[in-house]
């Protein structure tokens, strides 16, 4: 045991540098202003002093100067609010020589206070020595250096300066003259012939050390800041080098508050409560303002003496009995503060962390570890009644209590694994978080039974202290590997730029001087949170406890898991080829120092594809041949599934998915039943043995896909059902039926399996695309996730043809698939575990890509034809007029007056009618006594404003306004119909009236030769039209052709342009060297004869679309519903716009306008693709094209025009042309989203030049997680600890794993997340194959199914070293097997117990699984090995583990076979 009794002989050292440290900080407004302005980063600066200048001296001086030694101290000052900040920098006293002052100092700080504001004080001082030995400081001059410049970027003015020295003392900066004074020379008198010389520039090499020294102080590079390795130069802050930081573990932490946590915390609020009755007004007779302890915090955060190293930690502590394992019972600490009073706890209590604490520390005797105990008050803000204490408001406070310092390296005793106690201080002494402290001295002062004043009773409480005890231990030690240290190591000098040092002065210039004490906000509970109604139990000594009041586990807040290493998991869900991969392991730890520094230019080599894995389509398709049984056939026809029947009531004829499907597109067309019902039914789902999860999983599954151009599904969460009375085989399994899960929990086996219907009609296609359709059914299959609705994890995908539900003349039609699920494993080569390459891998290991099968889908296909009203078939599919041809309409009808809207325009023969209604005047122009009037009257439409009477009649009009509004508005005044007045009001409405008449003629004639064209636009997709473009004039013209939007061009290349029209098919003339393209112009410029129409070929195509997306998780569909009907609104589509083409003469003035309405449409998906990444990184990743071959085509090379867009410009996407024969490859770069983010974008491929119509367009789904590297042995358990931190909402969590039997998770069951609180997740990761793997970790919302957070865990797993290899030979056949024996002796001197493992439980198994021998004794190893069918040989290891699964050792069986 380590016992400290007083901080000043513990901590001599660290409380030399914190007294030495002290500053003052910034001023609030300036640090707002500088984080407003720019980025709130810290930048480093180098001040070089070399030379002072000073006036000179006359020969004859006294012997007193002839002593004088001087002295340049260096500030920081805010000149905005004429503040001081920082801390005074003194340099070593220097002699004058021929009227100068060689300083020779190197001034280092670092500052986000950018701002032309911040400037550098230097003060010059002369020293003489009093008789008493001190020193008498006499100033000499001063000058101001200015850092930054007034320009936006603020940087800072590197260079040489020569400063002159000014009369007087620094102090008069503080005059009321000199506010806001830019120039000081103009008012500060000069001392002539003084000057400074001096350089100032940036410095970026103190990045690295930024979290060793608080922001605005001024050091020296021999000044002692601990965690920085000294340089023998002298200057440790030219180039910095940090001192290593090894991981540590604080465990088993109590805190023993004196006389006892009972007493302490009900004499501290008696106290708060007296005071609160002092100084508010107290309610009514019968009531009480009661304030009760909301949280009780722990702050832990490891200090140099000049700041945080890191933002301190807080945890959440438990009251516990001592002695007392486990939760304390919430009901024991309810006592009322009468009870507290007379009675005292049997047994001490205390407050204890129930989990363990990581920090970092380095070898330095000033480093220290802070502990700060604080506690979270709540108080009611209003009148608090008798019925319940949350009926009130209340208000939450902060206060510090006790606090502790102990410096782990100040002396040489031997604290590893040895229990520390330490004593805790309260009382106003000055600590590191700056904060103020609850007095010592007041627990002896406070109300008790006992009069504290009494000699015996402060005899007592003197004698006994508050203390905190607790274990620190080395995480090196403690684990095998520690993947969070090595993360952090190989983040440090990252990790270092990021932070922002938290020192006493940082934190308290944020906060105003009438803030509450500040401390640093932990994850329990905020200020704003606890304000609020709390959603936390409140644990309270007053007369208001409640029963509900609980205690809840304590919550941990390590420091945050970074990753560097740019790994991508992916995975491929394709038509054809269903893979779910991942990228290269390759660590960066591997790469060497010398691979980073600067060389030659290196040549580029020819290219190879680096994104390896390279996604392969048409591989691994899954299988849609029934393998089922006819027993598991049976037991899917006994289950009761809805019958698919044509209109007529009559079942759908089946076909076979076994046989091909003749297609004949005639046949379709002229079907008398042109609509179409396409229904899917989702029957049963078989499971298949998979290694790491148990046999009933999955439990519960949810289905995601899309069809055609319909909305992507989101299925209900459907049960797997296993029939009880059916015996299972084990070579058999039978397949689970499907039944839709209610939200009640309960699920509808009445109503079996989902049913999934899209009706497909004229009314929902667009013209001609029948065949487009008919097209996508024939040679299309539709992509379906499979996933796990209670963890969220994807099970995996399959696919299914969609040809089957091609009707040929049929009335309906359906067909049962049974398809394979699969996934896809990626796993890299066994390593050995040997101690020179422990957690190594070279660049080249080669990784294999395994294929599994996880469970068979049961889904049947049909379309049912249903009737079209020949009346509803629009008149567009039977247009005789070209569709690609844009012709301006005559216009036979002639305007005849009345308004001048466009409404009106647009039908010229309507009958023109006039409305007395206010002109839309400007507010804030229009005259006083006109403003806030409704214009609502109507007026008969015989009269026409235009006429030449038409000023007597606009002033009966309004008059006639006057009177109604009159009549409406009871407040207001009748008006009064004076000429006078209505003519002074027409005089001010005239100007307007003008002013609008113009704008609405502009108007009529532009609408006059406005073309409206109807376009339909899907992703990708180029839609050619062509305008008829009239010369209406009897002289040549040049026109302008400009478009406002991008997306629709004009063809200028003559053979895109004879590439759309073969396309089209539109029998138009084509004409070469039509467009003349200038430089600057707004577009391409045409010549048109007299009187002369052309064909202006325009283009439109987007690539941009809506990336919205539901929400991971199944739906919700209401009770009872076992169908799902899906609906027609539009998603993932181009946005709908309005685009005007106007073609212009040389004056400017149009003579044509082309105004395209875009009505967008969905686009089919081709394939999808679904990929794993670590977070906030870029993903890289290629994707390998099949050869491709377009019958069409003759150009036998056209494969070389392959081309790609993707529908987000924040992403890279390109391919490279190869030569004949080499593979193409699609290159993705993605940017990185935080976890859970999942980012959904479209990757469209071209296979043609001119880019008409993608071939294919690809879904692509980037699952962002957060990445954990794990390094780990087979057979053997490794700890990894996690951190989940809640969000806004109170949520039920529940943490699930890919591998459950691989990958255990603590705690199990669901849990509570409260706001901003901080929860730790302990993995228990047992693997038992070798090799590179990567599983995953979700936490899920229970109540929403929602993902919270989701990990990517890389392990890299290494074989154990062998103690013993055996050899077995087994017989084939017979289905008895084989036994043998093994002997193991107990290497321990004492008794011992052991498990056994084994890496292939379904080949060998042991008569016994745990035996206990005692030591120096044998024991004898049952083995049986199960028998086989075929002949061949496999390797069994053997583990013997502890109680804690750490392997002892490890046996190697080779068993043939034969």
């Amino acid at each position: 045991m380590v016992k400290t009794e007083d901080i000043s002989t513990m901590a001599e050292g660290w409380r030399e540098v914190f007294e030495s440290s002290r500053l003052v900080p910034p001023h609030s407004q300036t640090v707002r202003l500088a984080a407003d302005s720019h980025s709130s980063r810290s930048h480093g600066f180098q001040l070089s002093l070399s030379r002072l200048t000073a006036a000179h001296r006359p020969e004859e001086v006294s012997d007193l100067e002839q002593d004088l030694t001087y002295q340049l101290r260096v500030t920081l000052f805010d000149r905005n609010h004429q503040h001081f900040f920082g801390k005074t920098w003194k340099s070593p006293p220097q002699e004058m020589k021929n009227n100068k002052i060689s300083f020779n100092e190197v001034l280092y700080f670092h500052t986000s206070l950018q701002l032309p504001s911040t400037v550098v004080v230097l003060e010059l001082v002369s020293l003489s020595p009093r008789p008493d030995g001190s020193l008498q400081a006499l100033g000499r001059g001063f000058t101001v250096l200015e850092l930054f410049t007034n320009k936006p970027e603020a940087q800072a003015a590197d260079g040489d300066r020569r400063l002159n020295l000014h009369h007087g003392s620094p102090r008069s900066l503080l005059h009321p003259m000199l506010k806001d004074t830019v120039d000081y020379s103009s008012i500060l008198k000069t001392i002539d012939g003084a000057h400074l010389i001096c350089v100032v520039k940036s410095h970026p090499a103190l990045v690295s050390m930024m979290h060793l020294l608080p922001e605005n102080v001024l050091v020296s590079g021999d000044e002692n800041i601990p965690g920085l390795a000294a340089s023998p130069a002298g200057d440790a802050l030219l180039r910095p080098q940090l001192l290593k930081m090894l991981p540590f573990t604080l465990n088993r932490l109590t805190i023993s508050l004196q006389p006892s946590l009972e007493k302490f915390e009900s004499q501290l609020l008696q106290l708060i409560n007296v005071d609160c009755h002092n100084t508010k007004q107290p309610g009514p007779e019968g009531t009480s303002r009661t304030v009760v302890i909301q949280e009780r915090r722990l702050h832990v955060g490891v200090h140099n003496g000049w700041c945080f190293l890191e933002k301190p930690q807080v945890v959440v502590l438990e009251p516990l009995a001592s002695g007392v394992r486990g939760r304390a019972d919430s009901t024991s600490k309810q006592s009322t503060l009468a009870k507290d009073s007379s009675a005292t706890s049997s047994l001490p209590q205390m407050l204890a962390l129930r989990s363990n604490l990581e920090i970092r520390l380095t070898n330095h005797q000033a480093l220290a570890v802070i502990f700060q105990l604080e506690y979270v008050f709540s108080a009611p803000i209003g009148r608090e009644t008798m019925l319940s204490a949350t009926s009130t408001p209340r208000a939450a406070f902060l206060q510090c209590l006790r606090w502790g310092i102990w410096c782990p390296f100040q002396d040489s005793a031997d604290w590893k694994g040895e229990e520390i106690q330490l004593v805790l201080q309260g009382g106003a002494k000055p600590n590191p978080h700056g904060v103020m402290v609850y007095s010592t001295e007041t627990s002896a002062k406070t109300l008790s039974p006992v009069p504290l004043s009494a000699p015996g009773a402060a005899q007592e409480v003197s004698e006994a202290k508050d203390m905190i005890m607790f274990r620190l231990s080395s995480s090196l030690e403690r684990k095998a590997s520690s993947p969070k240290a090595s993360l952090r190591t190989k983040q440090e000098d990252v990790s270092c730029q990021r932070r922002s040092p938290s020192s006493p002065s940082k934190g308290q210039k944020h906060i105003p001087p009438a803030s509450p004490p500040e401390s640093p906000q932990g994850p329990g509970l905020s200020l704003s949170q606890l304000a609020a109604t709390s959603r936390y139990p409140t644990i309270s000594h007053s007369s208001s406890a409640l029963p509900w009041q609980q205690s809840f586990p304590s919550l941990l807040h390590p420091s945050p898991l970074a990753s560097a290493h740019q790994l991508s998991h992916v995975a491929c869900s394709a038509v054809s080829n269903i893979a779910h991969l991942e990228m290269d392991l390759q660590l960066d730890r591997d790469v060497s120092p010398s691979a980073q520094d600067e060389g030659d230019q290196l040549q580029e080599l020819p290219f190879t594809p680096v994104h390896a894995p390279v996604i392969t389509l048409g591989m691994n398709a899954p299988s849609s041949c029934s393998v089922s049984s006819r027993s598991s056939l049976a037991h899917l026809h006994s289950a009761g599934f809805p019958d698919i029947v044509d209109c007529r009531g009559q079942v759908a004829e089946v076909l076979d998915p076994t046989e091909p499907v003749p297609f004949d597109p005639q046949r379709e067309e002229t079907d008398p039943l042109q609509g179409n019902l396409l229904v899917f039914q989702f029957l049963a789902f078989t499971r298949i043995p998979t290694a790491g999860v148990g046999p009933n999983w999955p439990d519960n599954i949810y289905f995601t896909f899309q069809f055609y151009r319909f909305p992507p599904v989101t299925s209900q969460q459907l049960k797997l059902l296993t029939g009880d009375t059916v015996q299972q085989k084990a070579g058999d399994p039978l397949p689970c039926v499907l039944a839709s899960i209610n939200k009640d929990g309960t699920f509808n086996s009445g109503s079996p399996g989902l049913q999934v219907q899209f009706r497909v009609d004229e009314s929902f296609l667009r013209p001609r695309e029948k065949r487009w359709f008919l097209r996508y059914l024939a040679l299309h299959t539709m992509h379906i996730d499979i996933w796990d609705s209670d963890s969220l994890l994807l099970i995996g995908s399959t696919a299914i043809e969609l040809k089957y539900m091609l009707r040929q003349g049929k009335t309906a039609v359906q067909a049962l698939h049974e398809v394979e699920v699969l996934t896809t494993d990626y796993v890299g080569e066994d390593t050995l575990l040997a101690s020179a390459d422990l957690g190594r891998r070279t660049a080249s290991s080669p990784m294999t890509v395994h294929t599994i099968l996880r469970g068979r889908l049961h889904i049947r296909t049909g379309n049912i034809g249903c009737p079209v009203d020949p009346g509803r078939r629009r008149a567009a599919d039977v247009m005789s007029s070209p569709p690609h041809i844009i012709t301006p309409r005559k216009v036979t009808g002639g305007f005849r007056g009345g308004s001048l809207s466009s409404r009106n325009i647009l039908q010229l023969n309507a009958r023109n009618a006039a409305q007395a209604q206010r002109l839309q005047i400007d507010q804030a122009q229009m005259p006083p006594f006109r403003r806030g009037i409704r214009a609502d009257t109507i007026m008969p439409a015989e009269h026409n404003l235009n006429e030449p009477d038409g000023g007597r009649h606009k002033l009966n009009c309004m008059a006639a306004v006057h009177q109604r509004e009159g009549k409406e508005d009871a407040k207001a005044t009748k008006v009064t119909t004076k000429e006078a007045r209505l003519a002074r009001e027409l005089q001010h409405i005239k100007p307007f009236e003008e002013c609008n008449k113009t704008e609405a003629i502009a108007n009529m004639l532009s609408q006059a030769i406005t073309t409206q064209h109807l376009l339909y636009a899907s992703l990708g997709s180029a839609e050619y039209m062509e305008f008829v473009l009239k010369n209406p004039f009897n002289v040549p013209q040049t026109i302008t052709i400009h478009s406002d939007d991008s997306e629709l061009s004009v063809i200028t290349n003559i053979e895109e342009w004879r590439y759309f029209k073969a396309l089209t098919k539109t029998p138009t003339s084509l004409e070469e060297n039509m467009f003349h393209l200038d430089e600057g112009a707004p577009g391409p410029r045409v010549y048109l004869r007299p009187k002369e129409s052309i064909h202006i070929p325009l283009k439109y195509q987007s690539f941009l679309c809506d990336h919205t997306m539901a929400l991971q998780g199944p739906s919700f569909l209401p009770t009872g519903k076992s169908s799902e009907m899906a609906k027609k609104n539009l998603s993932n589509i181009v946005a709908a716009k309005t685009i005007k083409v106007m073609f212009k003469t040389d004056d400017g003035k149009p003579v044509a306008i082309c105004q395209v309405n875009v009505e967008p449409t969905p686009h089919v998906v081709d394939q999808t693709f679904r990929l794993y990444h670590p977070e906030l990184c870029f993903l890289k990743k290629a994707i390998r094209l099949p050869p491709w071959h377009d019958p069409s085509v003759a150009d036998p090379d056209a494969r070389s025009h392959i081309s790609v867009r993707c529908s987000d410009p924040n992403i890279i996407c390109q391919t490279r042309m190869l030569v004949p024969g080499e593979p193409q490859d699609v290159y993705l770069k993605v940017p990185g989203s935080p976890s859970p983010h999942i980012k959904m974008f479209f990757v469209m491929v071209f296979t043609d030049k001119w880019m008409a119509a993608p071939s294919q367009i690809w879904q692509i789904y980037v699952h962002f997680m957060e990445r954990v590297d794990v390094s780990c042995v087979t057979g053997q358990r490794n700890c990894q600890s996690l951190v989940l931190r809640g969000k806004q909402a109170v949520r039920k969590v529940q943490c699930f794993s890919s591998h459950p039997q691989e990958i255990e998770v603590d705690p199990k069951g669901v849990f509570i997340l409260p706001p901003a609180a901080v929860q730790e997740l302990q993995l228990n990761v047992q693997p038992w194959r070798a090799g590179s793997r990567f599983l995953y970790v979700n936490a899920v919302d229970v109540e929403h199914r929602r993902l919270v957070t989701a990990w990517l865990l890389c392990l890299s797993v290494h074989r154990p070293v062998l103690s013993k290899a055996f050899e077995v030979c087994v017989p084939v056949g017979g289905g008895r097997g084989s036994s043998r024996k093994i002997t193991y002796t107990n290497p321990y001197t004492s008794s011992r117990k052991f498990l056994l493992r084994s890496d292939h439980p379904d080949l060998l198994q042991f008569k016994e699984d745990k035996f206990q021998i005692g030591g120096g004794e044998s024991y004898t190893i049952g083995l049986r090995f199960a028998p086989s069918q075929s002949p061949g040989s496999v390797e069994i290891l053997v583990y013997v583990n502890n109680l804690e699964e750490k392997t002892e050792e490890t046996f190697c069986v080779k068993v043939s076979y034969s």
